[in-house]
């Protein structure tokens, strides 16, 4: 007997995420065992509440378009489920709606917590006796997923930042000589530096902006940063700085870090920017300015990496494949090839091995300053922003096709 699929989108989304549930979706229908692929509204809330989009109403050329739009198609959210202790009630209740709808196979498209969501899945499912295989797909620009060489969303953020980077560093130094010395620019990434890592790209010789990279990884000193500010103002007139969110104090504490917190339970994390812009004012006494990438970084889809765009599309059908031949509690990871030309691969990993753990720059990616990457971050970076495939144009702004979402009716009575 047939048996239905279910997909979600889950946490923070990025320019690519809707390109692996265009590929997912149209692999699904190439395979006899599985019936309708249902889409959550607003991620597995979708599943909780019985808001469930019949992806069968979208036209194939719909589908198709799905890989030029940012943002999550189908709605995301941050929702955490706990044990099956903690939250059995809903965990009882994604069952019930996966049964009342025949849902076989569950597909659950998000990073760090999304992996630890999808894993509990995969293992309760068992416990309350209604199989189904579970598959978690990598999605996150902080490219933190362990086991996966990268992770989808991250290359078109890098090339983003890079190019953000490479554009705003241009502009300071022709104004430099009578106006702003130094420019700050914050960037996503949490615990990971990653993402701060890719400015560096931005850099076509040795002394290119940016000049100044402020890592996670590395405990923020004050009075060494300032003294490296000064001396590049002082060589070239101008210095631009790149900073992580996840920038933290000798006493392990965000520098941005605020009351909120998410519904992962996670720090809201944001403003480092004009802390530095504050500190080089007050001590150096020079004009700046700042910036916050934030969502810009990870909706930017016009300025696709094109081998990130080819990932994200190749983890979706695999994700299809794998559950297909019935694997549960795996994700679908990409593995770079050995060869001095990059290439890469798409193999299963268990999520057993990926739930809750964290991928932070090694530190051989780390210069010896703490405050600059080496040129082997360089090499793992720069094949991952490589290729464009820019979206259709209209009106002088990319063109976004609408989908119906159409949603099914609904079997179970109002949960609440």
């Amino acid at each position: 007997m047939k048996k239905n699929a279910f997909y979600a989108q889950s946490g923070g989304v990025t320019a690519v995420i809707n390109a692996t549930a265009g590929a997912l979706i149209l692999e699904a229908k190439k395979h006899k065992d599985i019936g309708k692929i249902y889409a959550g509204k607003n991620g597995i809330l979708g599943a909780l509440n019985e808001e469930l989009i019949d992806t069968s109403k979208e036209s194939i050329s719909a589908l198709e378009s799905l890989k030029y739009r940012p943002g999550g198609a189908f709605g995301s959210c941050r929702f955490k489920l706990k044990d099956l202790e903690s939250s059995e009630r809903e965990y009882k209740r994604l069952i019930d709606v996966f049964k009342a709808h025949n849902i076989g196979y569950f597909f659950y498209n998000g990073g760090n917590d999304s992996a630890d969501t999808a894993f509990k899945v995969s293992q309760i499912s068992k416990k309350l006796n209604y199989p189904i295989n579970c598959i978690a797909i990598p999605k996150t620009v902080d490219n933190d997923l362990v086991l996966t060489d990268c992770c989808p969303g991250f290359g078109s953020a890098a090339k983003y930042i890079a190019t953000s980077t490479l554009e705003a560093s241009l502009d300071v130094q022709s104004m430099a000589a009578t106006s702003t010395k130094v420019f700050i620019l914050e960037v996503m990434g949490r615990h990971a530096g990653w993402m701060a890592a890719a400015s560096s790209l931005a850099r076509k010789e040795k002394g290119d902006a940016p000049h100044i990279i402020l890592l996670p990884e590395i405990t923020f000193n004050q009075k060494k940063f300032l003294a490296e500010v000064r001396s590049v103002v002082k060589k070239n007139g101008y210095c631009v700085v790149v900073v992580s969110e996840g920038l933290k104090n000798n006493k392990n504490k965000f520098l941005s870090e605020s009351a909120t917190k998410d519904a992962f339970g996670h720090a809201q994390l944001g403003g480092v920017a004009p802390y530095i812009a504050n500190l080089i004012t007050d001590k150096l006494k020079l004009k700046n300015h700042w910036a916050v990438s934030d969502y810009l970084q990870r909706s930017a889809r016009h300025i696709a990496s094109k081998t990130d765009l080819e990932q994200a599309m190749a983890v979706g059908a695999k994700a299809v494949q794998y559950a297909v031949e019935g694997m549960n509690g795996v994700m679908p990871i990409i593995v770079r090839g050995k060869t001095k030309k990059y290439s890469w691969t798409i193999e299963p990993a268990p999520l057993a091995k990926i739930a809750n753990l964290e991928k932070k720059l090694p530190k051989s990616f780390i210069a010896k300053n703490g405050m600059d990457v080496t040129p082997k971050a360089v090499a793992y970076l720069m094949p991952l922003i490589q290729g464009e495939s820019f979206p259709n144009f209209r009106n002088g702004i990319p063109e976004i096709k609408e989908l119906k979402l159409k949603e099914v009716k609904k079997k179970l009575k109002l949960w609440i």
